[in-house]
């Protein structure tokens, strides 16, 4: 007998005829002897429908009563799941965040988990029941209802299986797998049989939208192994497992994209400690995540220090830099939106000269100009206008040789 955990998105239970499709699914796993617990989202469309609920109200929702309200799309999913299940002859039952045992801290809308209690899960189990759990969901030491943040379901999932102890994780999509990179940009994509933890923490963190960032971290964390397949069809999909030797022979394993970032840059920043700390602060103490940084060679005590932003904070954080700058008597502040990051992916680098050049001279050849560069063991990352990133998706997923076999 196999304990497996499986996630079902927001396009595999957008309707009551998809919700019986799942369950039908779930339960051909149940027949064949497996222990199941099932993880699902909201139906899809449901979460930004409250949202726009709240906005109708006030345009910032009180954070605590906006997760309330935000928790309902995953109770209404599993409830109607074990609806379908029970309906047709099996024993089923559902649980919300807290009743599984799912604790969180207090970051209403991007909560983390600390600790999942699987004692009421596991007694489910022993009843030989099909156990569904609300996904995106937990509670504070407080008792406040909390939300992990988009993509929350993937990380209930993978906390999930890692807590119990799961033979596998399945993570079911309105996609068949992981890409090389974006099949409606580039029609020549493949996909990839397996990627690495690493490759793949990488891609999430970059803009590649299939698993969110945190649910690959807890898989390499505590080596949960993580499939990710089409609930619309039993085609396999992608495994993402620990990195193993042979994959060093593939130098780049993928293309990303992130059309979701924005540029800061402060003029004429006084060189001296404390300076940067100073300017990053309000930012951290903002819950602002911050990209990409550079400062530049400082010349008469000045220098610029330019960095990336989340689009959606990129006001705020104009607003809250341009408060320090005056302190510190920069010259001035300036934003661009219109960029965006392209990156390539690989634990091969590690292994082979000369990528960077390579990924340089493609993007040149096509006249695209590099206005931010960072790299990583396994990855390097191109800030360039954000009119010419689906040209340069296509331009190096041919370079690196990823259209073929």
């Amino acid at each position: 007998m196999a304990l497996i955990v499986q996630k079902y998105g927001g396009t595999s239970v957008g309707s009551i005829e998809r919700i019986k499709a799942v369950a039908k699914r779930v339960i051909d796993y149940y027949k064949k002897g497996n222990q199941i617990v099932v993880v699902l989202s909201a139906m899809a469309g449901e979460t930004d429908s409250l949202i726009e609920l709240a906005k109708k109200i006030t345009d910032e929702p009180d954070p605590r009563e906006l997760d309330v309200l935000l928790s309902t799309g995953e109770q209404k999913s599993v409830a109607l799941f074990t609806i379908a299940v029970k309906s047709m002859g099996y024993d089923a039952c559902s649980l919300l965040g807290f009743q599984a045992g799912i604790y969180t801290d207090s970051l209403y809308g991007r909560a983390r988990i600390h600790q999942i209690d699987t004692e009421r899960i596991r007694r489910e189990l022993e009843k030989g029941r099909i156990v569904a759990v609300a996904g995106f969901q937990g509670l504070d030491e407080k008792g406040n209802i909390t939300t992990l943040g988009r993509g929350g379901s993937d990380t209930t999932a993978v906390a999930l299986a890692a807590a119990l102890g799961a033979d596998l994780c399945e993570i079911y999509t309105d996609v068949d797998g992981i890409y090389t990179t974006d099949p409606n940009i580039c029609p020549s994509a493949r996909k990839l049989e397996r990627i690495s933890y690493e490759e793949m923490l990488e891609m999430a963190s970059l803009g590649a939208k299939v698993l969110e960032i945190r649910a690959v971290e807890f898989a390499m964390k505590y080596n949960v192994p993580i499939h990710v397949r089409s609930s619309f069809s039993e085609e396999r999909g992608t495994m993402v497992v620990p990195e193993t030797k042979d994959m060093e022979k593939v130098v780049v394993s993928g293309v990303t994209y992130n059309k979701n970032e924005a540029r800061v840059t402060i003029r004429k920043v006084p060189d001296r400690p404390g300076i940067a700390a100073k300017l990053f602060k309000p930012l951290f103490d903002a819950g602002i995540v911050v990209d990409m940084i550079i400062q530049n060679t400082s010349e008469d005590g000045l220098t610029d220090l330019t960095f990336t932003v989340p689009k959606a904070d990129f006001k705020k954080s104009l607003r809250l830099v341009e408060e320090v700058a005056r302190e510190i008597g920069a010259e001035k502040v300036i934003g661009d939106e219109n960029i965006a990051k392209v990156s390539i992916v690989g634990v091969g680098m590690r292994s082979h000269a000369g990528v960077a050049q390579k990924m340089f001279e493609a993007l040149a050849n096509e006249g695209i100009n590099i206005l931010m560069i960072s790299t990583s063991e396994i990855k390097i990352s191109c800030v360039i206008e954000e009119k010419y990133t689906e040209l340069a998706v296509r331009v190096l997923h041919k370079a690196f040789g990823l259209d073929k076999e």
